[in-house]
This record gives C-alpha cells, sequence and structure tokens, in this order.
C-alpha cells in the first residue's frame, strides 16, 4: 500500500512594511489558507486578530508567531453566531482603535447529492459560508463607516463562477458569497470602503491532503489533481496570502467588487 501523504514543509514567510501600522482581522485562521493569511500578514508588520472555531489551535498559531516578534491574537469564534463575530470586532477596536481591513476566510466543504442532501447539511453550508461571511461585514461594517475607509476581503472559490457535478449545494453558498462582495463593494464604495474576493481553485491544504490519502494511492489521486492545470500542480496557501497582501495594503485602491481568480489556468480550460 502506498505511503501517505503529507503537507509540504510552510515556507517562511517574505518579511517587510507593506502593513506596518494596520490592523486586520482574519477568521478562519488556524489552518489552511487562513493560516497562511496570518503568517503573511504579521510579517508585513500587521497587527492581526484571527478568530477560529478551534481556538485552541488558533490560539497556538499565535502564541507561534508572537514568540518570533509578530503581533497576533486569537480567540474562539464560531461565524454562524453573529455576537461571537461582534466580539472579535470589539476585540480588535479595544485592543488597538481600529480595524482596517477584515479577511472572511471561515469556510467549509458541504458535497452532497442535492435529492440525498439533508436540511442540516443545506443550513450549516450556508450558515458557515455565506451567513458567517455576512455576520463579519455586519460587525465590521459600522466602524469601518465611521472611520470613511475599510477594506473587506471575501476569500470565496472558482466555485462562485463555476459548477462542478457532485459539490452541491458549495458552489450555491459561493455563487451568493460572490454577490455579497459585489453588493456590499458598491454600495459602501462612496463611504471609502472596498470590497472583494479571492477565487481560490485546487490548493494543497490539509483538508486535501486528507481527501487524496483516502484513496489506495494517494501519490497517484494528487498527481491526477496536478495534471488537471496547465501548471502541472495545484496551488499552495501561501500563493493565496499573498494575493489577499496585496488588497490588504493600499496598492489595490481602484480594485472593488471584483473577484480575483487564483488557479493556475484551470477554469479557462474548456476541456483536456
Amino acid at each position: 500500500m502506498a505511503l501517505p501523504l503529507s503537507l509540504p514543509p510552510v515556507p517562511e514567510p517574505v518579511r517587510g512594511e507593506r502593513l506596518k501600522d494596520k490592523v486586520v482581522i482574519v477568521t478562519g485562521g488556524a489552518q489552511g489558507i487562513g493560516e497562511a493569511i496570518v503568517a503573511c500578514f504579521q510579517a508585513q508588520q500587521a497587527k492581526v486578530v484571527t478568530g477560529d472555531i478551534q481556538g485552541e489551535k488558533a490560539e497556538r498559531v499565535a502564541a507561534a508567531w508572537r514568540e518570533r516578534g509578530g503581533e497576533v491574537l486569537a480567540m474562539q469564534v464560531d461565524v454562524t453566531q453573529s455576537a461571537q463575530l461582534q466580539a472579535l470586532v470589539d476585540l480588535a477596536i479595544e485592543r488597538y482603535g481600529k480595524v482596517d481591513v477584515l479577511v472572511n476566510c471561515a469556510g467549509v466543504n458541504v458535497f452532497r447529492d442535492p435529492l440525498e442532501m439533508t436540511d442540516e447539511d443545506w443550513r450549516r453550508c450556508f450558515a458557515i459560508d455565506l451567513d458567517g461571511v455576512w455576520h463579519g461585514c455586519k460587525a465590521v461594517l459600522p466602524h469601518m463607516l465611521s472611520r470613511g475607509m475599510g477594506n473587506i476581503i471575501n476569500i470565496a472559490s472558482v466555485h462562485s463562477t463555476n459548477i462542478i457535478p457532485g459539490c452541491f449545494p458549495y458552489p450555491v453558498a459561493k455563487h451568493g458569497l460572490l454577490g455579497l462582495t459585489r453588493a456590499l463593494g458598491i454600495e459602501y464604495a462612496p463611504k471609502g470602503i472596498r470590497v472583494n474576493a479571492i477565487a481560490p481553485g485546487y490548493i494543497e491544504t490539509q483538508l486535501n491532503i486528507d481527501y487524496w490519502n483516502g484513496f489506495p494511492d494517494p501519490h497517484a489521486e494528487r498527481q491526477r489533481a496536478f495534471d488537471m492545470h496547465p501548471t502541472r500542480r495545484i496551488g499552495q496557501p501561501v500563493e493565496v496570502a499573498m494575493t489577499a497582501l496585496f488588497l490588504a495594503t493600499d496598492e489595490a485602491p481602484f480594485i472593488n467588487a471584483a473577484c480575483i481568480t487564483i488557479d493556475g489556468g484551470r477554469s479557462v480550460l474548456y476541456h483536456e
């Protein structure tokens, strides 16, 4: 039997000052893309406040960066509960006096047969992937409006624009997330607030490692995923984080109500 796969080593984040003096909230920061965003942002001298339902794991991530000189706080947050998102925003404001950027990264995959899916599956998908993002936006927007500036980045998915069989109802929620991003971006652009989305494709996270390890030959299944892409590889969490960094800086002032796809060109292919 083939040996199981494990995550590749996490690269050292690029250090600089692109987010110096900015206060950033990141949901879902305990692992995967969210953890990569926390790493990237603190390395660019942001003050990061992260919330995750895995509270202990989020605190371990935060503590590790604090030991290396980063400024990262963590608390347990269930994004389906609007009061907990408000508490996360309140923590950032209490500690640092402001919130410059919100990154809504918390999410969950729910892939079911439409007619066999339970009501609980449907509600869980929307409660986390769509309602959870709205709860974060709703909590931070009054503060951003009072300052006349703000930046919200929603981690969407290629499922926001493309339908893949066997993935229902996840793309329904992600299509809604893209609509939310565009609507809020247009609504609040005159008030100095930008709202954008990032749509990752196949990214090498622990979730996908676990998926491949469910096959008799995980390495062959991983290679099959690689071969689906023009790049002959899939993405890394840090590549999503670097795009989020660009949007979070003052380098993208005219990008609003937009969605940046990160999939190595896969969604452009008609077939292969």
